[in-house]
């Protein structure tokens, strides 16, 4: 069967069992595997932006031809105007189901049919390859592994990214192999011979989270003049390719820090302070970092043990830390709860001035079921009692410069059993 006629049949379909199906029935389609791979595999990239929808029928595009001119664009032999009128010259060979529906799918990387590299794995493993990096596991539920001689770095509260540096161009991914484009002075500060052939891992850092965030994903008019790319760890491509590397965090800190030397401020290299934790003075280093993490704003701490290696996946080599805040706020009023918590309290609407800053927020979170039963049948009695909240950190309301909400709030108690009284 014709590649474009499988994605036309995973299209009509919304079931994910029915297009595991598909999948399964044309595994063994050399082409139908051979151009998912280009379009699902972030590593690929064909360095295009626009690639036009045909509305007429050609002769037919041999699936020869197009590998060529695939394989031109991937390795940069095709890039502008030239890559543009080959894109043109293609599309009026095609017919127009070819190419609306297979060949332009994968320049521009989006099959577009609900099926992407998992499904196709979970039929076949390892059938496309998948993007890792790596992430780390809760330190909270891993007391007995902040051990030992560590490295200690503030967290960093931005965008995670994943900056590749070949052919002498950087290309920067999120964690889950997304195409970052927004933040071209990163791309060029990094586009260095230096740096050909390697991976760098960190975080890009604003003045403001929420600001960064909606600029992230714009197709247009990103304004991101003010980031930059906090690095905290760089392999070879080789051992990204090959899933991570046994080299010591150590080792790979005196690798990273023998090129920083060639950042500009556009990518800095984050503070990596290494204390023994099986000491009272490591411990004692410890908690002040994580006092000053909570007073300047950081997300928490990353705790990582100096022998282990790196791991494109979740490991224990890596472990983050959050210091939390709790603040008191005064309920002045309720909601109903959705859904399952229909007919029970769904959350508070709390306010109030802790540390010189005025909240006013929604808490939903850390409620129990038998909670939201009991708070709801007294629901206007809890109207002016104080409330206990836990959160990561405080934000402040991009709508009024004297508003200030919480991020991930949690409720923890009442502070008291009559109106205004704290325990």
């Amino acid at each position: 069967m014709n590649p474009w006629n499988i994605i036309q049949e995973l299209e009509a379909n919304s079931s994910t069992l029915a297009k595991q199906e598909i999948i399964k029935a044309n595994i063994d389609n050399a082409r139908l595997i051979a151009g998912a791979t280009k379009c699902l595999d972030p590593m690929v990239t064909f360095g295009v932006k626009q690639v036009p929808v045909s509305d007429t029928d050609g002769p037919g595009f041999d699936a020869s031809a197009f590998e060529v001119l695939a394989h031109a664009l991937i390795n940069r032999k095709l890039t502008g105007h030239a890559a543009r009128d080959a894109i043109i010259d293609a599309m009026e060979l095609a017919t127009m189901e070819q190419w609306n529906d297979w060949y332009r799918r994968i320049l521009i990387k989006d099959l577009r049919c609900g099926t992407g590299a998992k499904l196709f794995n979970k039929v076949k493993k390892d059938t496309i390859p998948l993007f890792g990096c790596m992430l780390a596991h809760d330190g909270a539920k891993h007391p007995k592994k902040i051990a030992g001689v560590c490295y200690i770095e503030y967290k960093y509260d931005g965008v995670r990214v994943i900056a590749i540096v070949t052919n002498g161009d950087a290309t920067l991914y999120s964690r889950n192999g997304k195409l970052l484009e927004n933040f071209p002075h990163i791309n060029e500060a990094l586009s260095k011979p230096e740096f050909e052939g390697l991976v760098f891992d960190g975080e890009v850092m604003s003045e403001d989270f929420q600001t960064l965030m909606k600029q992230v994903q714009r197709k247009e008019g990103a304004e991101t003049n003010d980031c930059y790319l906090a690095v905290f760890d760089m392999l070879t491509l080789e051992e990204f390719n090959d899933k991570g590397t046994r080299m010591s965090a150590v080792d790979r800190r005196d690798r990273l820090e023998s090129l920083s030397g060639s950042f500009n401020y556009r990518i800095q290299l984050v503070d990596a302070t290494l204390v023994n934790l099986d000491l009272d003075e490591g411990q004692a280093k410890f908690k002040a970092m994580n006092k000053l993490a909570l007073e300047e704003g950081y997300e928490g701490l990353m705790i990582k043990p100096a022998h282990l290696g790196y791991d494109c996946k979740r490991s224990h080599a890596w472990l983050k830390i959050k210091p939390f805040i709790e603040v008191t706020l005064t309920v002045v009023g309720v909601e109903e709860g959705t859904g399952k918590n229909a007919g029970m309290l769904g959350a508070f609407i709390v306010e109030g001035n802790d540390d010189g800053k005025n909240f006013h927020l929604n808490v939903g979170s850390g409620l129990t079921d038998d909670m939201r039963k009991d708070v709801w049948a007294v629901k206007d009695s809890v109207i002016g009692q104080l409330v206990e909240i836990r959160a990561d950190a405080a934000t402040q309301s991009q709508d009024a410069d004297d508003v200030w909400s919480l991020r991930f709030p949690r409720f923890k108690t009442f502070r008291g059993f009559e109106i205004g009284e704290k325990l």
